[in-house]
């Protein structure tokens, strides 16, 4: 794999979380090696040298002499919790757990981010698309319900002062509150730099606008990309009132009930082994589609994919396109928000080069991709903006 050094230094001066793991980087003039998430103040471009892996790292780590080594052992140690030696044995087995705990109340915590939020138009976003029993948007708060270490449950998410949001959590365990609220940080895009990202983004005459009139436009992630993956396959030629329809239907026939409903929350979504051998005639879904959709819970049902940081982002999408009736738009769209990757542009899409073209005729995918350039590594940003005010029909957005 080789790393574009100028895309790697603007994910550094960004110290965005997820480019963690993506490239190690070393400073030449101080011997220190880091990862692309360190606190430290950003060195100059022509000081460091980006490396793709621990063990690319570790070549100039002994080079450098004993100085070097000691700090890239230390920079292993804190990425992965175990030494360089440790990395090349086989992962070992999981620590035990800590004791279950019943909560007697609902749990709020505080979620901060960096300024500016548009809090508003994450709401439209997913206002639309909120499938009917398991999620919901009301006045300023976004609602769903969840299943967490086998205990079912629902979460709450709305604004505070003082750039925060608030996160109120409904489950009858108080065990592993931190990863939930880390999942949430990354639903909401919590830990993006928008000032950095729109400084990256701007220059261009569509973009320009859409910049200034949603300042703080996050993209926003699902809570489980499995769930995510199946409204892209819902979503593949028609609009997203329809896809949103059918959800409700695939909920209302195949997800679970919950056992203490809040409000319209009543259900959970469907679980991938659920769907393998579902029956989905009569909610509106082609032969072909319905087989998509099983084909697809078969898949991460059986482990031969996974949804998750554990493989790169060209290895799942290489898995998903493997898939009968997934093509490159249900991946990209599956990457962008699903897996959160920050540098995905839809080529192909009809709502990206409607919003794109100049009077003369959509552009090409091919136009668009050169256009799209330019924006990396916040391509995922630029297809947002573009979406939700670039001039796609309402309800014909992804």
């Amino acid at each position: 794999m080789t790393l574009d050094a100028a895309l790697c230094y603007q994910a550094l001066a960004a110290r965005d979380s997820r480019f963690d793991g993506r490239f190690f980087v070393a400073v030449k003039t101080t011997g220190v090696y880091c990862r692309p998430i360190c606190a430290a103040r950003t060195p100059r471009r022509e000081n460091v040298e980006f490396f793709v892996c621990a063990a690319a790292a570790a070549e100039v780590a002994l080079s450098a002499g004993p100085g070097g080594v000691r700090q890239f052992d230390h920079t292993i140690r804190e990425s992965f919790g175990r030494s360089p030696r440790e990395l090349r044995r086989r992962r070992r087995g999981g620590a035990a757990a800590a004791s279950e705990t019943r909560a007697g109340a609902d749990l709020v915590l505080r979620l901060a981010y960096r300024p500016p939020l548009d809090w508003t138009a994450l709401l439209e976003f997913l206002r639309a698309r909120a499938t009917p029993a398991v999620e919901e948007v009301d006045g300023r708060a976004y609602r769903r319900t969840i299943e967490w270490q086998g205990h079912e449950g629902t979460l709450e998410v709305s604004p505070l002062a003082g750039n925060a949001l608030a996160l109120r959590l409904s489950l009858p365990v108080t065990r592993g509150l931190v990863a939930v609220a880390a999942r949430v940080r990354r639903m909401f895009d919590l830990d993006a730099d928008p000032l950095r990202i729109a400084e990256a983004l701007a220059g261009h005459p569509v973009l320009d606008p859409l910049l200034r009139s949603r300042p703080g436009l996050r993209v926003p992630r699902a809570w489980d990309p499995f769930e995510l993956a199946v409204r892209a396959v819902l979503g593949q030629q028609v609009s997203v009132g329809a896809a949103t329809t059918v959800a409700g239907r695939l909920a209302a026939r195949y997800g679970r009930t919950i056992h203490c409903p809040r409000g319209r929350l009543t259900r959970l979504f469907p679980r991938p082994e659920t769907l393998v051998d579902a029956d989905l005639s009569g909610i509106g879904l082609t032969r072909a589609r319905a087989a998509t959709l099983r084909g697809l819970a078969r898949a991460v049902a059986g482990g031969t994919l996974r949804l998750d940081a554990a493989l790169a982002p060209h290895e799942t999408a290489d898995r998903l396109l493997a898939l009968p009736g997934i093509g490159p738009w249900t991946v990209e769209y599956v990457l962008l928000r699903g897996l959160g990757e920050p540098d995905v542009f839809p080529c192909g899409d009809l709502g990206l080069r409607r919003a794109l073209a100049d009077g003369h005729g959509l552009p090409s995918a091919r136009e668009i991709e050169r256009i799209a350039e330019e924006w990396r590594p916040w391509r995922s940003y630029a297809a947002l903006h573009l979406w939700m005010g670039g001039g796609a029909p309402a309800g014909a957005q992804p």
